[in-house]
């Protein structure tokens, strides 16, 4: 444990150190396995396709009957998806075909209709060159019985999910989803939706931090607002052991003033305590612990801080223990404005994203940068990353930034 303030570098590498990929696996139905992580290979339990089958709407035929434009075939039958034809194709013979049907014995190419002229007496002849192979999916093109499709670890998206049930998976085995237990503590704490006293405002950041951990491929345990009360704090600590939270998340009250009470509860209940304080803006007290097995984030109260704290700390580590790769939030801007030089902590500012004449992505912070207002960070594309004593900055200087959202 340190009382000195962490770069975040530094803060993160020791946070993740600790931080070891949930084992357990579970058996999902396909429709509840999106987004969900494999946790054992998948190999095809059939072949795909099954048979020959017809790219293209045409006549199925033999490619040696038709040596040049203009040869003539005789129409026997028709081959159609999910009801193919049974007999099979011989000198001078079509087969009229639809595309995804099964190719019949005999043939060998398949003429499609626009290069056909229709003639009397179920006959057609050919208007186009033939050639041997042409517009048929051979069996297996996609993927044979027991071929290994998908590894375990992949992150299953819609086309991951689309090819599993092809080779004919009802069910998939993936990780199971880590669960995070948040709790929110503080006597001024309301529900939203409820009418606030003298001295009470509304609770909101279970709802971005919530959102923040169901997006890494967690699984939220709510375990609401909890007084400034020890005993409380100690009660909601000991529930979040007890339903196996791999991570507790608390909002507020987790630095050492009269009213601050959590980090107390926690090292009470056995709470080895890493580190709290970051060399950050906003969102310096921020503290790291285990109590047992579960990891412990310790996020500001303060809802900007919180949720800074959240994108930097608490969704790499949800992340990494739901064997994710996150998609890199981090790119380069230039800076629309002077920013001011920087004293000894990282600083994240809530900004703005266009671009200019030249195309080059423009940062524009807002001229407030107070972290009780959510309203600027909710307009915000991005933060822009102050490292410490970084120097003045002139208008149109690159500048790092974090992206809140695509653009």
């Amino acid at each position: 444990m340190t009382s000195s303030l962490l770069p975040v570098s530094e803060a993160l590498t020791r946070l993740l150190s600790r931080a070891t990929p949930v084992v357990t696996c579970e058996q999902l139905p396909l429709r509840d396995a999106a987004g969900r992580v494999l946790s054992a290979d998948v190999a095809a339990r059939l072949t795909q396709p099954p048979f020959h089958s017809s790219a293209m709407d045409g006549y199925a035929l033999r490619a040696e009957d038709a040596p040049a434009v203009g040869a003539e075939f005789s129409v026997i039958g028709e081959s159609a998806a999910g009801h193919g034809f049974a007999g099979s194709v011989g000198k001078g013979e079509a087969v009229r075909i639809f595309t995804g049907a099964p190719v019949p014995e005999g043939a060998d190419t398949v003429l499609i209709q626009e290069d056909a002229e229709r003639l009397d007496g179920n006959r057609i002849r050919t208007t186009f060159a033939v050639a041997k192979g042409r517009h048929i999916r051979p069996r297996g093109q996609d993927f044979a019985e027991g071929n290994v499709v998908l590894l375990a670890g992949t992150h299953l998206d819609a086309a991951r999910l689309t090819v599993a049930a092809a080779m004919n998976h009802k069910t998939l085995a993936v990780y199971r989803r880590p669960r995070v237990a948040i709790i929110a503590t503080g006597d001024e704490l309301v529900s939203p939706g409820e009418v606030p006293q003298p001295s009470q405002i509304i609770a909101s950041n279970t709802f971005g931090i919530s959102a923040l951990i169901e997006a890494a491929g967690g699984e939220v345990l709510d375990l609401g607002i909890v007084p400034d009360r020890a005993p409380l704090i100690e009660a909601s600590i000991r529930r979040a052991v007890d339903e196996g939270a791999d991570v507790l998340v608390t909002l507020g009250g987790a630095s050492v003033g009269d009213h601050d009470l959590v980090q107390k509860a926690l090292v009470a209940q056995g709470m080895e305590l890493d580190f709290w304080r970051i060399a950050m803006r906003p969102g310096k007290p921020l503290m790291v612990g285990s109590l047992g097995a579960m990891q412990v984030l310790g996020l500001p109260g303060n809802p900007v801080a919180s949720l800074v704290c959240g994108l930097l700390f608490l969704e790499p580590l949800v992340a990494k223990l739901a064997h994710r790769t996150l998609e890199n939030r981090r790119g380069d801007a230039v800076a629309a404005v002077p920013l001011s030089a920087n004293d000894h902590r990282q600083d994240y500012l809530r900004a703005t994203l266009s671009r200019d004449h030249e195309g080059r992505l423009m940062a524009t912070p807002f001229a407030k940068q107070d972290s009780s207002m959510m309203k600027i960070f909710a307009d915000s594309d991005c933060l822009i990353v102050r490292p410490p004593h970084a120097p003045d900055l002139p208008a149109g200087a690159p500048c790092p930034i974090l992206l809140l959202r695509p653009f």
